[in-house]
This record gives structure tokens, sequence and C-alpha cells, in this order.
């Protein structure tokens, strides 16, 4: 999938993956590798994550159900608990970075493409 930040017209992530079921969100990127440049998990379905059993840091985007990001976090660290948002409706994780790099900031509006 395709994340791109409508507001600012700039892409988020070219190679993003889904977890949309319960053991696919509960796994994350746990034990993964790090995330490469265009690479990213949005996690459905979700309000809260942590970085517990990572090995590398990530950005974190909430969106909420009109795909309006609420919240970003910068380079949350591992063996973390992130803040509950109880109006998210997904979260995205990207590498560190991409979030300045792409002004992404609390308001905008973004857009899921199919790749």
């Amino acid at each position: 999938m395709v994340i791109k930040n409508q507001t600012k017209n700039t892409t988020l992530t070219d190679q993003c993956a889904v977890a949309d079921t319960f053991f696919s969100r509960l796994k994350g990127l746990m034990r993964a590798s790090p995330l490469q440049p265009g690479q990213g998990l949005l996690l459905k379905n979700e309000k809260s994550i942590h970085t517990f059993f990572m090995a590398f840091p990530l950005d974190v985007i909430y969106i909420d159900q009109s795909l309006t990001v609420i919240r970003c976090d910068e380079n949350m660290t591992p063996n973390k608990l992130g803040r509950y948002v109880s109006r998210a409706a997904c979260i995205l994780e990207v590498p560190v970075g991409v979030i300045r790099q792409t002004a992404t900031a609390r308001g905008d509006h973004l857009l899921f493409e199919a790749p």
C-alpha cells in the first residue's frame, strides 16, 4: 500500500504492509529487521502500540477514521509503551525521520492507495 500526506503532497511509504488481524497486530514489528526507506506497517483498529522486543526505533503516526493525523511521535525507541489515543482508527509505523522529512503534523490528511 502507498500512503501519502495529501496536505503536504509527500509520500510517507510506498511499501506499507497492513496488520489487520489480532495476531498480525500483536506481532507487529517484533523481532523484525529495521524498516528501510519507503517501508511501513499500518496497524488497523489500534489505539496504542509498544516497541517491546524490537531492536530499532520508529516514527509513529496516529490516524483517525477520516484519515486525518491526530498525533505524531518521532523516534520511539525500543522497549517503550506508546500513548493510548482513543480517537485513533489506525497507527502507521515508519522509519525514524519520515515525520520530519515529510513535515507530517497533526491535522494533515492522508491518502491510502493500492500499489
